[in-house]
């Protein structure tokens, strides 16, 4: 694959965890992968690891509550690459204190929202001029089932309400809906992804599933045929309810 017709993805929080796991699997199938980090340090040391395995990477710093960072990150995409052919919104964060909606504060739900749905949508808004530039691009939110409203309704016993995040995830599920039904008439595929309960820094590594398993799914929406779905929440077992 010459690098004029190397795809280009950008992975946003991919400096680990399942972030930094899809970054090295699509860099596998030859993809150039954007590591998009907050913190500079990181997102290098997470590139230097993908070019040991002959993986074409670069980093951009982005925090997905600065706008600026964000739409600076898409001029030099557009300066380098020209266009981005899969954009996944990986970056997220769950905060303590958040178990019961009469009990959640303020701040914690606000904070939550302004990174997993607000930095979701912003990113998704100012790059999309450059994955139309795509000959088909694909656009994957990182989402969960417990965002899901009928998961809410009918939860496996003892599971915890946990409202901003669920909340939270809830409308990075109807931005996905919406966004592809915006764009159903064009070659773009947009779907949120369950990855399952995974081990990672967000819930202490305390689950049972690996970045690996999780991030399955994930590279199956990333790299999507012509007829696949458009406009889902989907886990490895398939459609899931909103």
């Amino acid at each position: 694959m010459t690098e004029l017709n190397r795809k280009v993805a950008l992975i946003t929080g991919a400096d680990r965890g399942i972030g930094f796991e899809t970054a090295k699997e699509l860099g596998a199938q030859g993809y150039t992968v954007l590591i998009g980090s907050r913190n500079v340090a990181r997102g290098q040391n997470a590139v230097d690891k993908l070019k040991a395995m002959d993986i074409t990477a670069d980093t951009l710093q982005i925090d997905v509550t600065q706008r600026y960072t964000i739409q600076n990150a898409a001029d030099q995409i557009n300066k380098m690459y020209h266009k981005l052919d899969v954009l996944i919104n990986n970056a997220g964060i769950a905060m303590a204190d958040d178990a019961l909606p009469s009990t959640v504060s303020e701040e914690v739900l606000r904070k939550t929202f302004d990174t997993n749905f607000f930095g979701s949508f912003i990113v998704t808004q100012i790059m999309l001029p450059l994955i139309k530039k795509s000959d088909a691009g694909r656009i994957v939110s990182l989402s969960s089932s417990v965002g899901s409203l009928e998961w809410q309704s009918h939860p496996m016993e003892g599971a915890p309400i946990n409202p901003a995040y669920a909340a939270s995830k809830n409308g990075v599920n109807a931005l996905t809906v919406m966004f592809a039904r915006e764009l159903a008439d064009t070659d773009i595929k947009v779907n949120a992804a369950d990855p399952g309960w995974t081990a990672t820094d967000l819930n202490g590594f305390n689950a049972p599933r690996t970045v690996a398993e999780g991030a399955k799914i994930v590279i199956k929406l990333a790299t999507l045929p012509a007829d696949g779905p458009s406009g889902q929440l989907i886990s490895e077992s398939g459609k899931v309810a909103w």
